[in-house]
């Protein structure tokens, strides 16, 4: 299947999954991760109908960018960020998905305040508690919370997580229904700079299980584009 009948199958199934969940399709966004993808396989995706890009590397990122990659599409960055690389990507983005400490707060809101503008941010859900991965565990939320409060160059727009790597997406429900409540919690909470208006979770292998459970912002990549091929930098 080329990348446009991927696209378009994947849209099918999104649709159905949100009304299985009672909600608009429309609410859902879609996020094609495009990492190890060329900036021609990018550009396919956005003329099959792909309206927003996120990539996971930021040298990769400004690659593909300086080949007008993502003309026609918005830009998300989905992937760890290591502080050193925060000057490259504010500004760039629409979205930073993976803000996953304090520091990395810091450093944002200084790059931002530099531009003159506010740079729009997801604040990571170590959901799983995993040694491996990134992110705030959940009692340390209302804390980061009341952090980019203090920020004037942030605006958080919500949550991210990534769950446990599971053999059937159906397996992570419990860390999504988890994350839906903590959205839930925190939505009606007043913080300066906060708005509680995206979850994003779910990727190609759980990404129905994720809408049922609340998910409006989901992260797919090789339902769209095929298994990554790592050779491609």
């Amino acid at each position: 299947m080329s990348i446009s009948e991927k696209l378009h199958e994947v849209k099918e199934r999104v649709a159905q999954a949100a009304l299985l969940a009672g909600v608009d399709p429309d609410s859902i966004i879609l996020v094609g991760a495009t990492k190890t993808n060329d900036a021609s396989r990018v550009r396919e995706a956005i003329a099959a109908g792909l309206k927003v890009c996120g990539e996971n590397r930021v040298q990769e990122m400004l690659e593909k960018n300086a080949q007008a990659a993502y003309e026609g599409a918005e830009l998300h960055f989905i992937g760890h960020l290591q502080k050193n690389k925060v000057k490259n990507v504010v500004g760039l983005v629409s979205l930073i998905h993976s803000v996953d400490s304090h520091a990395l707060m810091d450093e944002i809101e200084k790059q931002a305040a530099k531009l003159g503008l506010v740079q729009d941010v997801l604040l990571e859900i170590n959901i799983g508690r995993e040694a491996a991965k990134s992110g705030f565990f959940v009692e340390a939320l209302p804390a980061a919370l009341e952090k980019a409060a203090q920020l004037p160059h942030i605006r958080v727009r919500g949550l991210m997580a990534v769950p446990p790597i599971c053999a059937e997406g159906e397996e992570n429900r419990p860390y999504f229904l988890t994350m839906k409540q903590l959205f839930i919690d925190n939505k009606g909470k007043k913080y300066d700079n906060v708005s509680m208006d995206f979850m994003s979770m779910g990727m190609s292998g759980d990404f129905e299980t994720a809408i049922a459970c609340g998910a409006n912002m989901i992260r797919l990549g090789s339902v769209i584009f095929g298994a990554r091929d790592y050779t491609r930098r």
